[in-house]
């Protein structure tokens, strides 16, 4: 790839967008299958699809989507085919929200109508988290849990997040919820006892975890509950009885090395857990080693979440072991933790695994530039369908940004970028633009900001992001970039002003004390010299 910034700007740009190949086209089609197989908020609300229903699903919508898209192309023959690609996008993701609020497809006695649908997951779902956050008394109690009572009712999903038990009303919840639970999947009781004393939030807690003990639940949420050991142990007879969970959620309780123990004690099984969402917690390395254990025997595991639960490098290291065997991972953050180039390094030894990985979130780990270097190798030789990576705050320089850009650019599916709060500089700045210049026609935002980038940096950013058919937002504030710097990026992004964020915190005056020559990078000679050093340089994809 030649990188003379010059040659890239009088380069033509002659790129048809349209049609897509065949293989973007089968490529497009797993992935919506796979987003319509994999649990989440929606899926919970309207039913999760099995795998032969998606892809039949997926084929349909981008045969639709496809259509449409060439539709406007046709009508503009002399185009790039940035129109039809963003349209063509636009309809599958709108196609596709379509299918997952149908639900799965009832197929005893005919096709259930878009009506029926509708009141079936009215009548399954029993939610009292709108409206206001407030305190629940015995008499409310009684009145907003009547439709429990009914006999016969198919209630399988229950939400009492945002509203406050108190002892009284928990016993009268108590008796309903145990009428229910045979019958119940899915269960919600994040916040809900806010405001309570410790020892009536804990007889609260018994209470419920006595009524409901023994359902089987596939869904289990109770975050945001201050738990602590104490309060884990107070749902001990629920947590014990549950052997098929797949969603477990216990993000700002507290989970204090104790507690993350007692978690791992008391859960039976983890063989179908698929989802597991920790953050913000005080867990530390030897709570994030008791996690490992129950990480490890998650087979099935393909969401985790840790962030801020103040892990350093022991229960990093211990992590990325345990990790091993979550070979379908999709989605893994563990931003905000003290993991240090050891974790980093036993971490790139497990990314391998992961080859359907489409997200992955690595930043505030102190990898420094070998960390940064060896996860980024293991990325580019795994995870080919990745769309997001957060590397920010890693202390990550110039010297690491050659590995990591030639990661950057064999990943073609990329959505989103992050690589702010490091010391990247022009160079490193021009290797990961240059990385972004082929290709990534799917790129949406990328996070350059706090980087001691100056203008010759920006620009070949800007003018690498810039055409992408349906690119959103360029953060390059906080950086060193001078008055005419800032006029050429806002020439570049002219008329679409609105993909270039703020930029009220960059420091035209910026100095680097490491670098003496940093006022000549952004001289009258725009980075020639810079980019003298960078000549011949190329990003092996």
């Amino acid at each position: 790839m030649d990188s003379s910034i010059s040659s890239f700007q009088q380069r033509p740009v002659s790129i048809k967008l349209w049609p897509p190949t065949q293989s973007t086209r089968l490529m497009l089609v797993e992935r919506m299958t796979k987003n319509l197989v994999t649990p989440s908020v929606l899926s919970r609300k309207y039913g999760l699809l099995s795998r032969e229903e998606a892809e039949e699903d997926s084929r349909k919508i981008e045969e639709s989507a496809f259509a449409v898209a060439t539709q406007l192309y046709e009508k503009e023959p002399d185009a790039d085919g940035s129109s039809a690609v963003r349209l063509y996008a636009k309809e599958s993701s709108k196609l596709m929200l379509e299918v997952i609020k149908r639900g799965p497809r009832t197929k005893v006695g005919g096709e259930m109508t878009v009506s029926e649908r509708s009141v079936a997951a009215i009548e399954t779902f029993f939610d009292i988290s709108e409206g206001r956050r407030a305190f629940i008394d015995a008499k409310e109690a009684e009145e907003i849990l009547k439709p429990l009572k009914v006999h016969g009712n198919s209630y399988k999903r229950i939400c009492f997040s945002n509203r406050s038990f108190g002892i009284d009303a928990a016993h009268v919840a108590g008796p309903i919820l145990a009428s229910v639970k045979n019958q119940l999947n899915e269960l919600d009781l994040s916040d809900f006892i806010a405001g309570r004393p410790e020892t009536e939030a804990l007889e609260v807690m018994n209470i419920f975890s006595s009524a409901l003990e023994g359902c089987v639940l596939r869904y289990l949420n109770l975050s945001n509950n201050a738990l602590g050991e104490k309060g884990v142990r107070a749902f001990g007879p629920l947590i014990k009885s549950q052997y098929d969970l797949q969603e477990l959620y216990l993000m700002n309780d507290g989970i204090s090395e104790e507690a993350a123990k007692a978690v791992c004690e008391l859960l039976p099984s983890t063989e179908r857990l698929c989802i597991l969402h920790l953050h913000n917690n005080m867990t530390g390395d030897e709570g994030a080693i008791a996690i490992s254990k129950i990480v490890k025997r998650s087979p099935f595991l393909m969401d985790f979440r840790c962030p801020s639960i103040r892990v350093g490098s022991e229960g990093g290291i211990a992590l990325a072991e345990a990790l091993k065997s979550c070979t379908q991972m999709k989605r893994l953050d563990l931003r905000d933790n003290m993991f240090g180039v050891e974790a980093g390094l036993a971490l790139s030894k497990t990314i391998p695994m992961f080859l359907d990985l489409t997200e992955i979130y690595l930043s505030y780990l102190n990898l420094e530039d070998e960390g940064a270097e060896s996860l980024a190798d293991a990325l580019k030789e795994s995870a080919p369908s990745l769309e997001v990576l957060e590397m920010a705050g890693n202390d990550i320089t110039a010297g690491g940004a050659r590995v990591l850009a030639s990661c950057i650019g064999s990943k073609q599916f990329l959505t989103k970028l992050n690589l702010s709060e490091n010391e990247l500089k022009d160079e490193g700045a021009i290797l990961i633009g240059k990385a972004l210049e082929e290709g990534h026609g799917q790129l949406v935002e990328v996070d350059l900001s706090t980087n001691a980038i100056r203008r010759a940096g920006v620009r070949v950013v800007a003018q690498a992001v810039v055409q992408k058919p349906g690119f959103k937002l360029l953060n390059i504030n906080a950086n060193f970039i001078s008055d005419e710097g800032i006029d050429e990026v806002k020439e570049i992004f002219k008329g679409c002003l609105e993909m270039l964020g703020p930029l009220d915190e960059n420091d035209p005056e910026g100095e680097d004390a490491d670098e003496d020559d940093g006022d000549k990078q952004d001289s009258g000679h725009n980075g020639d010299e810079l980019e003298l050093k960078l000549k011949g340089l190329e990003i092996k994809h």
